[in-house]
């Protein structure tokens, strides 16, 4: 029997990136479906989280993405632009967010196609991986997509004035994400059991092989 999984994702976390080709590779290789629920990331979700966290961590951080992308052999370069608009020194969130509302709504629109994994894979790769310059502009975005089997266009076309309904989806979202036990990304619930971190794809494998999880 298929199993059925949610992962709860942001295109600002580099830990989701990190975790996204794993999680996709296992849905390819295993009978189990995950729905992708895309959230917004924290800075937006609590816009003060910046500037009231631990000093230590942002350092932290950036020592660990390093070295857990060297340790799976990914690509990582801090994006150009930063899918959300923060002054790096002062860490306050700027009201004007020109990339992450609209990626994010793509990503919703990515999984009622069926292609959720895929695209946040493809994207995130450009985002976080590739290292590119300018990751919004020239046909960057649309290969992307194309890679994940979408139409960066007609996905374009179909969320013009759908803004709003797909903005209760996302809120929907980060209300589930709560009720499964978590508000981190990327966090992977299987059967009400929630793994939060990228250091939890391998977990949630041991789980899901225990509720029955086979070859596809």
């Amino acid at each position: 029997m298929t199993l059925q999984a949610q992962l709860y994702w942001s295109f600002r976390s580099p830990y989701s990136y990190l975790s996204t080709k794993r999680y996709r590779q296992i849905a390819e290789t295993w009978d189990v479906e995950v729905e992708v629920k895309p959230v917004y990331p924290i800075a937006i979700r609590n816009p003060d989280f910046f500037s009231d966290v631990n000093p230590l961590w942002i350092p932290y951080l950036l020592k660990d993405i390093s070295r857990i992308a060297e340790h799976e052999g990914l690509g990582l370069a801090f994006p150009r632009p930063d899918p959300v608009v923060m002054n790096n020194e002062t860490r306050v969130i700027s009201p004007d967010q020109p990339h992450i509302f609209w990626l994010t709504r793509l990503g919703v629109e990515a999984a009622s196609r069926g292609k959720g994994l895929a695209f946040l894979d493809e994207v995130s790769s450009l985002i976080w991986g590739s290292g590119v310059d300018g990751w919004n502009e020239g046909d960057h975005l649309a290969e992307a997509t194309a890679r994940a089997g979408l139409d960066l266009a007609e996905m374009k076309e179909a969320i013009a004035g759908r803004e709003e309904k797909l903005d209760e989806i996302i809120a929907r979202n980060q209300k589930d994400l709560e009720a499964a036990g978590h508000w981190g990304v990327p966090t992977f619930v299987i059967d009400g059991e929630p793994f939060f971190g990228q250091d939890r794809v391998e977990m949630a494998l041991w789980r899901m092989k225990k509720l029955g999880l086979t070859k596809r």
